[in-house]
């Protein structure tokens, strides 16, 4: 599989005329192609410009409102619940992040529920906003389902991501951003378009059978939760994404469990009943200083990611990492030498240049 290097900010500005084009405000589409430009820049490229064919398509078919009236529909000091009003999941969570800063910045925490969104890209892009006005961040949303409860054969939960972030000193901050299953489900696409295999653990085929074939698991196969099975301890994810259902979507009044309407996964419209509206997000943010001095926590994590990675690596292992150098390390050589796009992905950013007239973005 081939690769071209994409300069990172001419890949910004054709995200953003592509946006532009669909009938997204200027504005918006800014804020849209900066929500998917931190994945393809920190190397999450699940969730950045190989799911613009996918925003593009829905916003064409008049399923994504363009023009969304975001509204409190519930509202109590440092939390509130929150309609997108079916607005790009792009948009509608930054705007909503925003709120749930603006009430740790007043109150010390800000909690926000959202119902009737959508896909918000990568999770961990929320929580490194709060970073930016020294706060702890949190962000997580229910998905498509995709992914067994454990011991179940059939879908019934999405990925369900969360994420949160620490400020330091000196130090890069520490990002948390994981899937609640064994994987995101862009990493078996990517997988199946480049012609590999997945590891033992990841998903089981639609007779409820391990498979290394990423297709079998596409074509009526499921992930597994994180930890895979009883071995793994494969309840843990499973407890993971139902604390991020429920607080994103029970919570909310958004469709959960079964239930979430179809989005990133292009697995056509929903056959089962709705429960709610749309699919939800759960932001948080804490204000520092109402534990302890900011200074002085931002040393002590410091400290903290110091004394973790001065710890002696496994044989065979070259160094221990923190939560957040895998995303620094990429940041920093993609902003060098430009986005690694495969084919497949190249190939529907020229589907939507010819459909658009938007000039492709040029290379590195």
């Amino acid at each position: 599989m081939e690769y071209a290097p994409i300069d990172h900010l001419d890949l910004r500005r054709f995200v953003r005329e592509v946006f532009e084009w669909t009938g997204i405000p200027a504005a918006d589409a800014a804020l849209a192609s900066e929500v998917l430009a931190y994945s393809d820049e920190h190397g999450i490229d699940s969730h950045g410009v190989a799911r613009l064919d996918t925003y593009f398509d829905l916003i064409q078919q008049g399923k994504i409102n363009k023009n969304p009236t975001i509204r409190i529909l519930r509202e109590k000091a440092s939390v509130a619940t929150i309609d997108g009003d079916n607005g790009l999941g792009l948009v509608v969570g930054p705007k909503c992040n925003e709120i749930a800063m603006e009430k740790a910045s007043e109150y010390g925490s800000g909690w926000v529920s959202v119902c009737h969104t959508n896909h918000y890209g990568a999770a961990g892009y929320y929580p490194v906003q709060a970073l930016r006005r020294d706060l702890i961040g949190l962000s997580m949303t229910n998905t498509t389902k995709g992914v067994v409860p454990f011991n179940g054969r059939e879908k019934m939960l999405g990925t369900n991501p969360v994420a949160v972030a620490f400020p330091a000193a000196t130090q890069k901050p520490l990002i948390i951003d994981m899937a609640s299953s064994t994987v995101a489900y862009g990493k078996v696409e990517i997988a199946d378009r480049q012609g590999k295999s997945v590891p033992y653990g990841w998903c089981i085929d639609a007779q409820g059978q391990a498979t290394v074939n990423p297709l079998e698991m596409i074509q009526g196969g499921s992930l597994l939760p994180l930890g895979s099975d009883e071995a793994g301890s494969g309840h843990k994810g499973y407890c993971l994404a139902t604390m991020v259902d429920v607080l994103s979507a029970v919570l909310s009044g958004a469709n959960w469990g079964p239930f979430a309407v179809p989005f990133a996964i292009k697995s056509g419209t929903s056959d089962t009943k709705q429960v709610g509206k749309g699919i939800g997000h759960f932001f948080g943010a804490w204000d520092i200083s109402g534990f302890q001095d900011l200074e002085f926590f931002k040393r002590s994590v410091d400290e903290w990611i110091r004394v973790m990675r001065s710890t002696p690596p496994l044989p065979g292992a070259t160094e221990v990492l923190v939560p957040g150098d895998p995303e620094h390390r990429a940041y920093g050589i993609r902003i060098r030498e430009g986005i690694p796009l495969d084919r497949k992905v190249l190939d529907s950013l020229r589907r939507i240049s010819t459909v658009s007239g938007i000039g492709m973005p040029v290379y590195h």
